[in-house]
């Protein structure tokens, strides 16, 4: 007899650890508010589950967040039918760049915990590529597409396509005609770059400097473009005494292997000048002007900062005498959070504002090398 209730023990117990407590909880409140058919107020869940109020709360929040029952104006909790699972279309920048993947997996993972379904295209840096995206996308009936492409012609196309659709859209860092924006500040963060490039210049070349040489984004359109804009004159503001002549604006397309090559061919046009500033407009690009000022063994002779503050940079800022002297962090992992909020906002209804900007802020070598949260 014993060993029976012994043996009932053991199998009762071993049921239960299969169970999810918090799980079982809230299906619990869940099937409360189904069988209720009326509103509910907190304390009345409460009262009749003899939960924690602070689970039922939560359990609640995560509910209605989730769309399985909704909060009336006044407080109060109702079981609603679950709606169906919304789809996003994501267009995104390249698959071979690294701040386009972390944008990536910054979306997978905020789209996973807020319920909504993720189709994620390649636009491969072209934009023959993110219209063909973009048709895929209309095709396919999603709820919302967020574009991430450079290519300022194919922008307006895609804009109207998706209009014409009635899906609403929104551009990361590239404005898109119809769409919502969400990105960086361009000139603002341009203009903390080449700020940052001045104080090297007083600092370490007492004010001396030979050239300015902005590496561009001509595709992306005038307001990607900004960031270099930006870094020129947040150069001239603080040492006006270089002549405008000095400053030089050259197209490395954002990209490692093309600013590596324009580099290069400037360095090598000026072999004899000792001081010289380089703002990218990436930093994939800022790496190859790297490789450029390495080949030519210039490395005292140049300072350069980037933009996104890839893993790869902030590695390179730790090695004694860089010439990469800081990069500006777009905060890659605001993305997916706040454009996946912002989406919903809009298929909501909600009143959103048209440009959204991240809350970037400038990394510099000391910063990292004292290990500073970056």
């Amino acid at each position: 007899m014993h060993a029976s209730k012994k043996a009932d023990s053991s199998r009762k117990t071993t049921k239960r650890l299969y169970l999810i407590p918090i799980l079982s909880k809230a299906l619990d409140i869940m099937e409360l508010l189904q069988a209720e058919k009326a509103p509910m107020a907190l304390e009345a869940v409460y009262q009749r589950t003899k939960f924690s109020k602070t689970t039922v709360y939560r359990v609640l929040q995560t509910l209605a967040h989730r769309g399985y029952i909704s909060r009336t104006s006044d407080g109060l909790y109702r079981h609603v039918n679950a709606p169906a699972k919304l789809r996003f279309g994501f267009g995104s920048q390249s698959s071979d760049m690294p701040f386009s993947e972390a944008v990536t997996e910054s979306m997978r993972v905020s789209t996973a915990a807020s319920g909504v379904d993720l189709i994620v295209l390649d636009n491969r840096y072209d934009g023959a590529t993110a219209l063909k995206n973009a048709d895929e996308f209309i095709k396919a009936k999603v709820d919302l597409i967020i574009e991430f492409q450079i290519d300022r012609r194919a922008a307006p196309v895609i804009g109207d396509k998706v209009a014409a659709a009635g899906i609403p859209l929104i551009a990361i860092d590239n404005p898109h005609p119809h769409a919502t924006y969400f990105g960086v500040d361009n000139y603002r963060a341009g203009l903390e770059a080449g700020e940052l490039l001045a104080t090297y210049a007083t600092e370490q070349w007492g004010e001396k400097v030979d050239w300015v040489l902005g590496l561009d984004l001509e595709e992306a359109g005038t307001l990607v473009q900004s960031r270099i804009t930006g870094s020129l004159d947040g150069v001239h503001s603080m040492l006006p005494q270089i002549q405008p002549d000095r400053f030089v604006r050259i197209d490395g397309r954002g990209m490692r292997e093309k600013s590596q090559r324009v580099v290069a061919e400037f360095l090598a046009r000026h072999a004899k000048d000792k001081h010289i500033l380089i703002a990218a407009a990436t930093d994939t690009s800022a790496l190859g002007a790297l490789e450029a000022v390495r080949e030519a063994k210039r490395e005292r002779q140049v300072a350069i900062v980037g933009q996104d503050c890839i893993p790869e940079v902030v590695e390179e800022m730790r090695r004694t005498g860089s010439p990469i002297i800081g990069s500006v962090s777009h905060e890659v992992h605001e993305y997916g959070p706040r454009i996946i909020e912002l989406g919903l906002s809009i298929l909501q209804g909600r009143s959103v504002p048209p440009y959204n900007y991240v809350n970037h802020k400038t990394i510099t070598q000391k910063m990292v090398r004292q290990r500073i949260k970056v």
